[in-house]
């Protein structure tokens, strides 16, 4: 079967998501659907109910900042700023992204990589810091380079083990981010396609849920817009990385009430700084 195209992908989300409004419309009116999503409600799960203290992005060279137009334009930087707007006490934000980087020297194509593979360098990079809240964001190059999707997920599932043995963070895992041109960076780099990423994401997405980690679905936030793409077609724009970061504030926000202690505390007492006289008045009222 030839790989699905870009607009096929879409198309086929799409129409899945439209047809899972229909149904949920459809029955939006019974008592026990209403009754399932109180229940569903009262279970959430609340994976980290106290402020970020540190936090650590392992990954690749989107994760490094490419191609951001400057550091604080890269979405490490602007998911800490989007942490510490919400907290009272500030996160350290350490970046550990290298480009061309990959999950394992096992890895395939780790002899053309940036070096040194994620399992390599867990110690300086991961474990000394010992962050409490931690992005491991990898593969867009292991899938590029021909990383056997059976392989990335056990030697990431590996690099998350090696970590739990000393520290206990809460770990995020993205899929790939949205790219458009899977003939660049060179013979070794092109062996994916956007099927193969989706592939990679489910992947990336099973493992999450097998090691109680956290999932975030970047291809979903993309919405395949090729102009949130950087021009080489392969990293993130300035506007890709504001995407990503969101899209993983949102899960975070969604996921952990530790970033509502603050909110909740000063909205007790913050002046009501709302006015809309002049509008009614605009209209005699």
């Amino acid at each position: 079967m030839s790989p699905l195209t870009r607009r096929e992908l879409l198309n086929s989300t799409l129409f899945t998501a439209a047809t899972a409004a229909t149904a949920a419309t459809a029955t939006l009116g019974s008592r026990p659907l209403l009754a399932e999503a109180e229940s569903e409600r009262s279970r959430k799960r609340d994976w980290h109910d106290r402020p970020f203290r540190r936090m650590v992005a392992l990954g690749e060279s989107t994760t490094a900042g490419g191609w951001s137009t400057s550091a604080s334009r890269c979405w490490v930087s602007v998911l800490g700023r989007l942490i510490n707007d919400f907290q009272s006490t500030r996160m350290e934000v350490i970046n550990n992204g290298i480009g061309a980087n990959v999950i394992s020297t096992r890895s395939p194509c780790y002899k053309h990589s940036g070096k040194p593979a994620a399992n390599e360098r867990l110690q300086k990079h991961v474990i000394d810091p010992r962050p409490d809240l931690l992005v491991i964001s990898y593969g867009l190059n292991d899938a590029r380079g021909g990383t056997p999707l059976k392989l990335f997920m056990a030697e990431m599932t590996a690099v998350i083990e090696q970590v739990r043995k000393h520290i206990k963070p809460l770990v995020v895992l993205p899929s790939p981010y949205y790219m458009t041109d899977f003939g660049a960076g060179g013979k070794p780099w092109t062996k994916a396609n956007l099927e193969i990423f989706h592939e990679y994401g489910q992947g990336i997405a099973r493992v999450a849920r097998q090691q109680d980690c956290l999932f975030v679905d970047l291809l979903d936030a993309s919405g395949h817009a090729d102009w949130i793409v950087h021009h080489d077609g392969i990293h993130q724009s300035d506007l890709g990385h504001r995407i990503v970061a969101h899209r993983m504030f949102e899960v975070l926000a969604t996921s952990c009430s530790g970033l509502a202690q603050h909110t909740r505390k000063i909205e007790k007492e913050a002046p009501r700084w709302r006015d809309e006289s002049r509008l009614k008045a605009d209209y005699g009222y």
